[in-house]
């Protein structure tokens, strides 16, 4: 400091000059001073601030100019220039501020210049024109120069950088100065005036200034509560300067023609900023005039100047347009009328520009509505402007009507929407949505009271055109109904009556020329006029301006005019419109006018009165009796008077009977129609019991006589009938007169007019239903037989459903009155009968063993071996009957031959079964007297000491004995319960061992049969058992060296497939402990099937492609038996003939697997076999004729086998519906004339006895079956030729076999069904009608079946031929079980309980079941019945409570085949669906099932897997709706299969591949549906809740996946209502289950692309299930944060679900979750989702709810509009500031990221937030930015400016 002292003391000279020269020599040693006195150095630093600091005016200012040398000539830097003046000026003297000033603002021009205009700082508080105004106020004017003077030095710069140089001090002047607290707000305005001033002094670059103090707007104080009036001024003002300034540079631009398109831009975007920040912040309504008016002296300026006009201006319209709409202050109105009209005769300066306007926007139509409304206010002035418009608006509607656009125009991408950009999108999609592809969701969708199954997605936009403008109509609908309860509004529903009824309400009625969605249009109108009062009179003069709009003859749209009128009435509903509205109508009921008009306006008042009774008045002075005097030559008005009428007696009865006198006069006009309606008015009357009904007909009785002159009239009058049911007991003779006429009408058919007659018959019917069936009875003669009669003879589907309903009623009426049956002793009936119920005594009249030896077959049937006379001592011990039988057993089975025949040795084991059964009850009665126990152990403890008997017995037997002891062994087992599985475990195990026997043929053949048997009644547990079973059967057939014991063991094995595949997992492991016994069942049956196919082809040397092929149809079952070791006969034909039965045993075995294969699913395998069999009977052979025989033999023995086949191939077949009417003619015509040609031929070889008597067998049983389920007509002739050939064979001397095969056909085709297997155990049957074949045709075949009976009854009687004898009695045998079958004991000797019930002749339900009975299948289209019939009689017996005991199963199957069978001889008719005859037969069964077991076996046949998945689909449908149904009928077990059975088949996709995508979802819907019923019908002790559970995993699995913008992959609505239908069913499950399955981890939401759309649809079901109440919000708010810090793919639809679930939750709750969520967007790594659920939220809640359509991209856009709106809620005013301050947060983060990526210094990784969000950078930043700005106000200052130091693109 030394140094520089003399210098610095010759500043204190008092010389200014000599001041001067001593400051320059100071700063002159400094520039050349050594370093340690230079400028860094203390001593410098001294000097210098000691001559900045002086007192002195000469020595500061030349200090602060060699500064500024310094800087200047780079001595000092630029920073520390201005350092050391800052520091300087804030302790200087005031007077010398303006040099510092000076000397500052140039420093900062030199900076800027040498910085080549990039200079720019950090924040805002660093940028030197800022701490300049910060340092103290005297520096304000100076400052306001050197800006000024910035501007003008450096312009030659780019006006751009110098205003981005500037933005930091005009935004912090702005926010700072404007403050409430700031005193100094003058400086703003002067700066902002300054710049103003440099725009009009420089108009070329005055653009970027423009856009500088435009961008500036946004930061003026925005919050309500902080808005004063100064400041507000002071916001007009600063705009009035803009506007001033811009109106200088448009002039002198205009003039030069320059930069004006830029210009005008900058204009609109100016208007557009001052118009949103009005909008969205709602400034200051009631002085925003002044705004308008600046803003149309703008445009004028520019329509003046000739300026063309912008298309920008769209978007400003529709912000003017929100406000207009808001407004109620006259002066704001005046300005802003005037603002629009200026705009629109800019653009339309003339009527020749609308005519050559290609297409008008329909933003510029919007003001429709409301200036309309204007047209209504007392200011002249108002309404001269408003009327000024209308008429350019008119033109513009007319315009737009004949002239519709095609595409919509587009304005650009707004990024940062407005609430004029929402009500412009809406409008947009409304408008051209059939054209564009535009798709989205509408919140209010989220906001209508749903039912609690209904999706989110049925908001969605696709789903058809009037979608927004019904859910307004809801909506207000709801809001109307809510005011009527006593609920109150919740607190949206307030705001939206506050603010949004005149909104929704202009934008609906644009709608109104919409050609397609105009109607609905006007309908949500009306509910919007119900909503707010205020809109009852600008509705009235839209209904009068629409009304002149739709009559212009350019427009004409009487639809339309007529739809308009309707909202006529709906005004009235606030009484102040009630005089408007009657005033309007009454001048059109002049009766000199129009009649058309005067109709009209007679239901326009008819329809006010019913919304206010106000107007009634006025009313019945229109509809006096008179008036139909009046206007007697005007028809079209009487109709209308006389359907007010109408309408007023319907509404109101009590007012009804003011107009008695109208009322009668309708009924006496001469009119039809007139007396018609007159009739429909009097029957309200009489309904409401204001009028006595009869009193009224007595009067008016002689008016209808010619009721059947019209159909109309007949309908109306049935409508008055059906009230004549009440009072019928007192006026019974008028009662009755009443009744006939309606049966009259009902019964009334006339040739060509059965259309125009169908409702009144309809309405007759309905008339009949309400009078009791007893008084229909005595009324109407026959009314019973009749009513059958015309049900019978109907064809219409629509009367058919009428008159289901009176079926109904009567089988209701005799049910209840039926009288109790009184059970008589069993009456034997026809001569058969009487003949079997002596048949025992006259063949075994001693009933001694010895005698019963020598007719063995028929004693084990009939003959009971206990004895008659047993004391009870011997009855304790039980020896003597079981003694008797244990002899019985002996001698039985050393009598019975069975001729090594294996027809012979089915009937055995048939026989021995009845025996067992004696055998059984003896054994047990025989021990009833010890100590008790349950009867199954019973049971078990004497088949356990049986079966000991029987092997004891068996092991020292001869071969003859040895046999039937081993059919004997296997019928025992069969009589057993299935649970019982030690005795058949023993029984098995000891045939087995004889199966083993290679030396012991007699042993082998019979064994292998009841092994197969015994196989095929094992418990499903039985794994191991049933496996060795099958195994050793296998390894014999294939290595046995006899033809028989192969063939039996093809019999065996094919009875044991009987029970494969019937279980859950069948064709899974097995589940036994060893690995050799792990065969799935599937491998079972290809093994079994592919050894008898090749059995077959080496035994017969046949060859066969089919036989081949099913070898092959099994390809991955490994053949492990080696088929070089297969031991064959030889090639003797001799052998072969005498083991002709091996062959046929191979061919039965293989027929008895048709239906495993069938339940594997292998159709086609089926089809082969069926074809196979078929094909080797001669004379019925089929198209299939592939196989090739090397001799004559082994055709036989094929056709043998073939013969006896074809039953079982036949039933199957026909069942499952592969077989139809023309093959069972084939079989049949065919088997008559082989039987007739072997007849003919006599051969007497054992080929020759055995083909007929298996032909004969196979005729009767084919026969019986085909008369038994009558699906097919037989001729009796024919059937008496068939009984006549099977006589020849018993009666003419043929050898034995042939004896009995003639006899087996006999008493087969009776229904016996002889050497035919029942393959159920007799512990699972129920009782059912047993198949009567020819018994059931009555008196046709009576006479001829008992001469035949009495035929074999003599020759069971003949002792002359033994074996004829025999053969006789057995078949009788068989013949007389079969008819005493229905009373046979059960094995635990318990009777039975029967269905059969008692029902009179006349009995409906009798008759209707007889009918169906009787049903034809002949087509013959004169006689055929039409399917409604059919269905109707179905349904009428499905709601019966009882059914006589038929053969119901026959029954629905023939229905089944009914409809395809008559279809084509049926007129097409539109209202029957195709289908409904096999649904209804399904729901038959279903309803009767556990009466029925026929029922039970035809559900369980068509539920089978293999068989359920060829049903149609409506029909697969049906059955799974009603799962429930049929788990109320089902086992356990076969629960557990039929659930697994559904799952898989659902789940497969080869299990429909002809279906589509509709198809699929259509049956899980079903299913879904199905359960839903199963949860909530069906007990949970009845029902495994685990098979549910594990069915609803597979269809959730199964679930469509949602995607992007609310639609399906499978673009069918029906996958919305399978969502739905989903949701439901959750619903039910049990609340434990639920939270397991659908929980979601915390890992799951960053799994691969498959499990995040599990996850998506997991938590989407749990939105739904929470928005139904099924679950708590508190499983939603678990995944909170997994949800919102995740990128799933389908995320976008979880938002929308959650959203919509939030939307039903309390305020509390959405507030916390609004909260949390802007929270979570400062740290998520995809801040996107975030803001994307921010908004969903916000668009959801806020007032603007109605009017908003969002998409993943327009929901962020929104999010200024929405959330803004949200925060300005006192309800949501407690979490604002939180909010708010969390998004400025976000705001930031997002800025820095944003800014990293811009100027590439972003590393991936670096930022928490994740590379796939890189794209969205952009449009977040100035989202959050944007909206943070609007919401500054709950923001400190510091962050005010900190967001307003961002720079946003």
């Amino acid at each position: 400091m030394e140094s520089f002292a003399p210098l610095l003391e010759k500043t204190r000279v008092p010389q200014p000059s000599l001041q001067k020269y001593a400051v320059i020599s100071v700063f002159s040693k400094l520039r050349s001073a050594p370093k340690y006195l230079d400028l860094q150095s203390e001593p410098g630093r001294d000097a210098i601030a000691q001559c900045l600091n002086s007192s002195s005016p000469a020595i500061v200012d030349q200090s602060i100019r060699e500064l500024c040398r310094l800087v200047t000539d780079s001595v000092v830097g630029i920073s520390r220039g201005l350092l050391e003046l800052q520091s300087a000026l804030e302790g200087t003297d005031p007077k010398f501020v303006s040099v510092f000033v000076k000397g500052l603002g140039f420093l900062v021009r030199l900076g800027f210049q040498k910085n080549n205009a990039t200079w720019r700082f950090n924040s805002t508080e660093t940028h030197p024109f800022v701490k300049v105004l910060l340092s103290r106020s005297e520096v304000q004017p100076e400052l306001l120069q050197q800006v000024c003077l910035f501007m003008l030095q450096n312009k030659r710069l780019g006006m751009i950088d110098v205003c981005e140089f500037l933005r930091p001090l005009l935004n912090f002047s702005v926010l700072r100065l404007l403050a409430p607290e700031s005193p100094s707000s003058s400086f703003t305005m002067q700066l902002i005036f300054t710049m103003a001033s440099f725009c009009c002094s420089f108009p070329s670059e005055s653009m970027p200034v423009f856009k500088l103090l435009t961008g500036c707007l946004k930061y003026f104080p925005h919050k309500t509560s902080e808005v004063s009036i100064t400041d507000y001024k002071r916001f007009v003002s600063f705009v009035e300067q803009i506007v001033e300034a811009y109106i200088v540079v448009l002039k002198k631009l205009a003039g030069t023609r320059s930069l004006l398109t830029e210009a005008q831009q900058n204009a609109v975007e100016f208007l557009d900023t001052i118009l949103s920040l009005v909008t969205c912040l709602q400034w200051h309504g009631g002085g925003n005039e002044f705004l308008f008016e600046l803003s149309r002296r703008l445009l004028s300026v520019q329509k003046d100047h000739g300026l063309t006009w912008l298309p920008g201006l769209s978007s400003t319209m529709v912000s003017l347009w929100t406000i207009l709409v808001q407004s109620e202050l006259e002066h704001v109105q005046i300005s802003i009328l005037k603002l629009i009209s200026t705009i629109l005769k800019w653009k339309y300066e003339n009527d020749n520009t609308i005519s050559r306007a290609k297409s008008i926007p329909v933003e510029e139509i919007l003001f429709l509505l409301p200036v309309i409304s204007l047209m209504s206010s007392p200011s002249k002035h108002v309404k001269g402007l408003a009327t000024e418009l209308l008429y350019l608006l008119e033109k513009l509607l007319v315009k737009v009507l004949l002239v519709p656009q095609n595409e919509p125009t587009t304005e650009g991408v707004h990024y940062l929407s407005t609430p004029g950009i929402i009500i412009s999108r809406l409008l947009h999609h409304l408008w051209y949505q059939d054209r564009g592809s535009s798709s989205g969701i509408f919140p209010l969708n989220m906001t209508l009271g749903f039912s609690s199954n209904e999706s989110v997605n049925e908001g969605m936009i696709m789903y058809g055109k009037q979608n927004w403008v019904s859910q307004v109509r809801r909506f207000c609908s709801s809001i109307v109904n809510q005011r009527k309860s006593i609920l109150p509004l919740s607190h949206s529903q307030e705001v939206f009556l506050t603010e949004m009824p005149l909104l929704l309400s202009a934008v609906v009625g644009i709608l109104l020329i919409h050609p397609s969605i105009g109607a609905a249009a006007v309908d949500s109108l009306v509910t919007l006029g119900l909503v707010d009062p205020k809109l009852g009179v600008p509705l009235l003069l839209t209904i009068m301006f629409y009304s002149n709009i739709f009559t212009r003859k350019d427009v004409m749209s009487h639809d339309m005019l007529l739809k308009i009128f309707e909202m006529l009435p709906s005004l009235a509903s606030h009484s102040t419109m009630i005089p408007l509205v009657v005033q309007t109508i009454l001048p059109m009921l002049n009766k000199d006018g129009e009649g058309l008009l005067c109709a009209t306006a007679t239901r326009l008042l008819c329809r006010t009165w019913e919304v206010n009774d106000r107007a009634f008045g006025s009313l019945q002075g229109v509809l006096l009796a008179k008036g139909f005097t009046d206007f007697v030559s005007d028809r079209i008005v009487c109709i209308s008077q006389a359907a007010s009428i109408r309408d007023v007696c319907q509404k109101n009865p009590d007012r009804g009977v003011d107009l008695i006198l109208s009322v009668s006069s309708c009924i006496e006009s001469p009119d039809l129609l007139i007396k018609s309606i007159g009739l429909q008015s009097l029957a309200h009357l009489c309904e409401a019991d204001v009028i006595d009904f009869y009193t009224a007909w007595i009067v008016i009785e002689k008016h209808v006589k010619d009721y059947l002159a019209d159909p109309v009239l007949a309908q109306s009058i049935c409508h008055l009938l059906r009230w004549g049911a009440m009072d019928a007991e007192a006026y019974s003779e008028e009662a009755k007169g009443v009744l006939q006429l309606l049966w009259s009408i009902v019964s009334y058919s006339h040739a060509g007019s059965e259309i125009q007659w169908e409702k009144p018959r309809i309405s007759a019917l309905q008339a009949l239903t309400q009078y009791e069936v007893s008084y229909l009875e005595q009324s109407i003669p026959d009314f019973k037989k009749r009513n059958l009669e015309l049900l019978f003879s109907e064809t219409s589907p629509s009367i058919l459903r009428v008159m289901e309903d009176i079926q109904v009623k009567i089988i209701t009426y005799e049910h209840i009155n039926r009288r109790r049956s009184i059970k008589e002793k069993r009456v034997t009936g026809s001569k058969i009968e009487k003949l079997m119920d002596v048949f025992p005594q006259v063949i075994f009249s001693s009933g001694k063993i010895t005698e019963a030896k020598d007719l063995p077959g028929a004693a084990l049937i009939c003959l009971s071996f206990t004895p008659k006379k047993v004391n009870e001592q011997q009855r304790q011990k039980g020896r003597d009957a079981l003694s008797e039988y244990v002899n019985a057993l002996v001698e039985m089975a050393g009598s019975l031959q069975l001729s090594r025949n294996i027809l012979v040795a089915l009937m055995a084991l048939q026989s021995w079964k009845c025996f067992m059964r004696h055998w059984m009850r003896a054994h047990i009665f025989s021990h009833n007297a010890k100590a008790q126990s349950a009867v199954l152990d019973k049971t078990s403890k004497a088949a356990s000491t049986m079966l000991k008997s029987m092997i004891a017995i068996g092991n020292e037997a001869i071969p003859r004995c040895a046999e039937n002891i081993a059919l004997a062994v296997g019928a025992l087992c069969v009589v057993l319960p299935p649970s019982d599985h030690t005795v058949k475990s023993a029984a098995s195990k000891f045939l087995l061992e004889w199966l083993l026997q290679q030396e012991h043929e007699h042993r082998q053949w019979s064994a292998a049969i009841s092994l197969g048997l015994i196989s095929s009644c094992l418990h499903a547990t039985d794994h191991k058992q049933r496996y060795h079973n099958i195994t050793g059967l296998l390894e014999v057939l294939l290595v046995s060296k006899s033809s028989l014991v192969k063939g039996a063991c093809g019999v065996g094995l094919g009875l044991s497939c009987q029970d494969l595949l019937t279980r859950t997992g069948a064709g899974n492991k097995s589940g036994v402990e060893n690995d050799v016994d792990r065969v799935p069942e599937f491998d079972l049956l290809g093994r079994i099937v592919r050894a008898l196919s090749a059995m077959i082809c080496q035994i017969t040397r046949a060859s066969s492609d089919v036989l081949d092929s099913l070898c092959s149809c099994f390809p991955s079952v490994e053949f492990f038996f080696n088929t070089e070791a297969i031991e064959l006969p030889s090639d003797n034909c001799k052998d072969l003939e005498e083991d002709i039965w091996g062959v046929a045993g191979l061919v039965l075995g293989l027929a008895f697997t048709i239906s495993a294969v069938y339940r594997a699913g292998d159709l086609d395998s089926v089809l082969k076999m069926k074809s196979l069999i078929i094909s080797w009977i001669p004379r019925v052979n089929s198209q299939l004729q592939s196989t090739n025989f090397q001799n004559e033999e082994s055709k036989v023995a094929l056709s043998v086998g073939s013969c006896i086949s074809i039953p079982i191939i036949v039933s199957f077949c026909w069942r499952m519906e592969l077989m139809d009417e023309t093959e069972l003619d084939h079989i049949e015509s065919g088997f008559k004339e082989l039987i007739s040609e072997l007849i003919a031929v006599k051969k007497s070889g054992m080929l020759h006895q055995s083909f007929l008597m298996a032909s004969c067998f196979g005729a009767g049983t084919v026969l019986s079956w085909i008369l038994n389920e009558g699906f097919h007509s037989t001729e009796v002739d024919y059937v008496k030729s068939f009984l006549e050939l099977f006589r020849r064979c018993y009666s003419d001397p043929y050898p034995s076999l042939v004896n009995l095969g003639g006899m087996l056909g006999v008493v087969n085709a009776m229904g016996v069904g002889a050497g035919i297997l029942d393959m159920q155990a007799d512990y699972q049957k129920k009782q059912e009608p047993p198949s009567t074949g020819l018994l059931h045709k009555g008196s046709i075949y009576e006479a001829y079946l008992t001469s035949l009976v009495q035929e074999m009854f003599l020759l069971a009687q003949n002792s002359d031929d033994n074996q004829r004898q025999q053969f006789a009695s057995w078949a009788l045998s068989f013949l007389r079980h079969h008819l005493l079958s229905k009373e046979l004991l059960d094995v635990d000797g318990h009777q039975k309980a029967s269905v059969a019930q008692s029902f009179s002749e006349d009995n409906v339900v009798l008759q209707l079941s007889l009918w169906l009975t009787d049903l034809k299948n002949e087509v013959q289209a004169a006689t055929i019945v039409h399917v409604s019939t059919v269905v109707t009689v179905l349904r009428c017996l499905s709601k019966a409570p009882r059914l006589p005991s038929f053969d119901w199963g026959a029954i629905i199957r023939r229905c089944m085949r009914y409809e395809a069978q008559v279809s084509e001889f049926l007129p097409a008719d539109s209202s029957y669906e195709q289908g409904t005859l096999r649904e209804e037969c399904v729901q038959f069964a279903l309803a009767h099932a556990n009466q029925f077991d026929s029922l039970l076996t035809f559900l369980d046949e068509l539920s089978e897997f293999s068989r359920f998945r060829t049903l149609e689909l409506h029909l697969q449908s049906h059955l799974l709706i009603h799962l429930a149904d049929l788990v109320k009928v089902y086992s356990s077990s076969r629960l557990e299969k039929l659930f697994s059975d559904v799952s898989n088949y659902l789940f497969s996709a080869t299990s429909y591949p002809d279906s589509d995508t509709y198809q699929k979802s259509l049956l899980r819907t079903s299913c879904w549906k199905g359960l839903h019923q199963c949860l909530d019908e069906v007990s949970f002790d009845a029902l495994d809740i685990t098979l549910v559970q594990r069915c609803m995993e597979v269809l959730f699995s199964l679930l469509p996946v949602l995607q992007s913008s609310g639609s399906m992959v499978s673009k069918h609505e029906n996958s919305v209502e399978e969502w739905s239908e989903a949701v439901r069913c959750l619903g039910k499950a049990p609340q434990n289950w639920l939270f397991d399955f659908l929980k979601v981890s915390h890992e799951s939401f960053v799994q691969d692309v498959d499990k995040s759309i599990e996850v998506c649809k997991k938590i989407c079901a749990k939105a739904k299930l929470v928005k139904n109440g099924s679950l708590p919000f508190l499983e939603l708010g678990k995944m909170k944060s997994y949800i919102l810090n995740s990128k799933l793919q389908g995320l976008w639809d979880v938002l929308v679900e959650v959203v919509a679930a939030l939307h039903h939750a309390e305020g509390s709750v959405k507030r916390q979750w609004l909260v949390d969520a802007v929270e979570i967007s400062c740290v998520s790594p995809y801040p996107s989702t975030v803001l994307q659920f921010i908004g969903l939220l916000s668009a959801t809640c806020c007032k603007y709810m109605p009017v908003m359509i969002v998409d993943e991209q327009t929901v962020v856009n929104d999010i200024p509009v929405t959330l803004t709106s949200l925060l300005a809620d006192q309800s949501w005013d407690v979490v604002a500031e939180s909010v708010v301050s969390h998004l400025c947060s976000s705001t930031e983060r997002i800025f820095y990221w944003a800014a990293q990526i811009a100027d590439g210094t972003y590393v991936p990784g670096a930022q928490p937030i994740d590379e796939s969000e890189d794209h969205m950078a952009k449009l977040l930043l100035q989202v959050t930015h944007h909206t943070c700005v609007l919401l500054k106000g709950y923001l400190p200052l510091d962050k005010q400016l900190k967001l307003a130091s961002f720079v946003v693109a």
